[in-house]
């Protein structure tokens, strides 16, 4: 990515606005979220479209959804989710002798849209869980802990197929990668024009996006990985509380 493109993104996503102090998630959603939607992966997966191959299997185990894939998998929830909210859920890296479980890519997108299409959902068949054909969405993207387990990396696709990386979005801490077989709690917290995330309350990004996507799809997304998914919740914030 050249010079100019770079510091595009950085304009986007400018330092200079006012932001909230929040450094405790749960004392967050206590005082300020509604619980919005949930699912425990106790009934079915009729909240969820999946795209992917015959190569991966999805579906639910012990009640969670497992993912096992071999070529490229993304599970949306169907529901469009707003800002402000908080979007939450655990993700385990399965390592348990299977052929893909690599104990990597514990991955997700959020405030997804497809620019110029009415249904979200048209080409899911076309995509089938294929990583370049989300290039031309707008959408945030969080890699956690990939790369075989060495890199986490937030990317903003702003819908014209570039997904640019800033090196302050890449992490290499091994306290943002992945432990298999253990469950990483995942908070992510949409405020107007700041996005902060969280992997077992230790915050992990706070982004500053003066263009910031503030409606769209959330899925789990992996690539020839086996994670396990559990306790999945949307909240939708006041933040007129906040102070």
């Amino acid at each position: 990515m050249n010079r100019l493109n770079i510091a595009l993104l950085a304009i986007a996503m400018g330092s200079s606005l006012p932001t909230f102090a929040i450094d405790n998630p749960e004392s967050l959603i206590k005082k300020n979220g509604t619980l919005l939607f949930s699912d425990d992966f106790s009934q079915n997966l009729s909240q969820w479209v999946i795209e992917k191959t015959d190569a991966s299997d999805v579906g639910i185990k012990q009640e969670a959804l497992d993912i096992d894939d071999g070529a490229g998998v993304t599970v949306w929830f169907k529901h469009d989710i707003t800002t402000p909210s908080v979007i939450e859920f655990e993700g385990t890296v399965v390592m348990a002798n299977g052929p893909n479980d690599r104990g990597t890519d514990l991955n997700f997108f959020w405030m997804a849209q497809e620019p110029g299409s009415q249904d979200f959902f048209a080409k899911s068949d076309w995509r089938a869980g294929d990583m370049r054909k989300y290039d031309p969405m707008q959408l945030y993207y969080i890699g956690y802990g990939a790369n075989d387990n060495s890199t986490t990396r937030f990317r903003r696709y702003p819908g014209d197929g570039t997904r640019p990386l800033l090196p302050e979005y890449d992490v290499t801490d091994k306290q943002f990668m992945n432990i298999p077989n253990h469950p990483t709690n995942i908070k992510i917290v949409s405020l107007d024009d700041q996005i902060l995330v969280f992997s077992n309350n230790n915050k992990l990004y706070e982004i500053n996006d003066k263009e910031q996507f503030k409606s769209g799809k959330f899925g789990f997304r992996t690539w020839k990985s086996h994670l396990k998914i559990d306790n999945f919740k949307v909240y939708s914030l006041d933040m007129k509380q906040q102070g």
